[in-house]
């Protein structure tokens, strides 16, 4: 008998697997596909395995703009650069392989199911585990106006593989998702257009960033319709047509290829929730605050919970979830604090309030803003579009962090431990940054929410 199984080996089964084998626990782990899930080998890691490559490509066809002279046509080769991808992804999952091995988990292949309270089968093959987690992720949402046929109509995962560079491509949602691939794509010379149902780009995002963002597309040529529904995507001779609703009324859009990027829908079929009497709410289980559904002993982290959709917090769910239930005392996950990133170009990075859910829940707040064209390093580097903008409340405690530019998702560490520590803007404005770095930017704009700015 197992002390625990996990089912899905992506960021939080992996991870939980790992800490409850520290924890002297054995422990077993069930995939039916390549080790670390959809993150490593169909999300975050190729995708900026991909996102790397075209930035290559943008920075060898201004290479005139840094003194450098290259002869010849620079083009991508897009096979090579999706090759390139896989074999990132490959190098990874092989990475959680061999962490396996290295803590001793039992790694089951095939697709896993709750048989009953205490049992798990796979394959025909019953397992028992006093404790089970369930990390079995999310795949691409599909909507019934926008079938996907993985040619011309396609999810994320087609988009990371496809056999050639389209020439046209509508993006159908400005997610995180959306938005780095009309950024891939756009910059290896796809014409591209972002359709988005809500009035903003980036729904999530401050309202400020997001507006930038939509500069940044439009000055890559990346056409933007915002407040627009898309009614239904239809291929008529090797096209697609898109019918959609927005501020011109009706139009009909074309394009090679429409990437549906509206969400994603949570791995919960056929894994025996039903069958032990594990609830589900509105697509996804119920858990309390230590991650147990509502039956003993059966605990789920990550995108089937009501939880951020993000690998990071999945890793932090399944932490908490161990040690739990080895009895230890965790801190519960601050969910006020979570950092989210887009690689996008330039990048947005956030954590914490924006302005508006600020003044939505009355809350007094100030605002420091510094522009990266004030900044040394951002001049030099030939990267000076975007800003760092810092919310603090009336006692210059920080509330959220909203920053777009270059690099700026590695500098998100030192706002989100900021917020983390309740740190004031005064603590931040008198903590010595090196000189010239990006992120001299989080100190500059706490100056200025001091009204203390030097540099502006």
């Amino acid at each position: 008998m197992y002390d625990i199984i996990v089912i899905g080996s992506g960021p939080g089964g992996y991870v939980a697997a790992i800490r409850a084998s520290q924890l002297s626990k054995r422990v077993a782990i069930v995939e039916k596909a390549d080790l670390g899930g959809v993150c490593l080998n169909w999300g975050c890691i190729p995708t900026k395995a991909l996102l790397k490559s075209a930035q290559v490509y943008t920075y060898c066809r201004n290479a005139a703009h840094y003194g450098v002279e290259l002869e010849g046509e620079v083009k991508p080769d897009f096979e090579k650069i999706v090759a390139r991808s896989r074999t990132v992804a490959e190098t990874m999952s092989k990475g959680v392989a061999f962490l396996m091995k290295k803590n001793n988990i039992d790694v089951i292949k095939g697709f896993g199911r709750i048989a009953e309270a205490g049992k798990v089968e796979v394959e025909g093959t019953i397992y028992e585990a006093r404790n089970i987690i369930l990390a079995t992720g999310a795949r691409p949402r599909e909507m019934a106006f926008m079938p996907v046929d993985s040619q011309h109509v396609i999810t994320s995962k087609e988009a990371l593989m496809l056999p050639k560079l389209p020439e046209t491509m509508i993006v159908v949602g400005s997610g995180a998702i959306g938005s780095e691939f009309a950024t891939l794509y756009a910059s290896l010379g796809t014409k591209v257009t972002i359709v988005e149902y809500m009035p903003q780009i980036m729904p999530l995002e401050d309202e400020e960033v997001a507006k930038a963002m939509e500069r940044a597309f439009r000055k890559m040529r990346v056409a933007v319709m915002t407040a627009t529904n898309v009614k239904s995507v239809s291929v008529e001779d090797g096209q697609c047509k898109v019918e959609i609703e927005g501020k011109k009324g009706a139009e009909t859009l074309t394009a090679e290829v429409v990437l549906s990027a509206v969400g994603i829908k949570s791995n919960i079929e056929g894994i025996g929730l039903e069958e032990v009497g594990v609830v589900v709410e509105r697509d996804k289980i119920k858990v309390d605050e230590h991650y147990q559904t509502t039956v003993e002993g059966i605990y789920a982290i990550g995108d089937i919970i009501p939880t951020p959709a993000l690998a990071h917090v999945a890793s932090a769910e399944a932490i908490h979830c161990v040690e739990h239930i080895c009895g230890l005392n965790p801190d519960a996950v601050d969910y006020s604090t979570i950092p989210s990133c887009i690689f996008t170009s330039p990048e947005v990075a956030s954590v914490g309030m924006t302005e508006q859910q600020c003044q939505q829940q009355g809350i007094e707040y100030k605002v420091g803003r510094f522009p990266f064209t004030a900044s040394g390093k951002a001049t030099a580097a030939g990267d000076r579009d975007g800003f760092v903008k810092l919310i603090f409340d009336a006692e210059e405690r920080l509330l959220g962090a909203h920053m777009v530019g270059a690099t700026v998702t590695e500098m998100l560490g030192e706002p989100t431990l900021a917020k983390k520590m309740g740190a004031t803007a005064h603590a931040i404005a008198k903590t010595i940054h090196s000189h010239p770095t990006m992120h001299e930017a989080l100190m500059e704009a706490s100056e200025a929410a001091l009204g203390a700015a030097i540099h502006l």
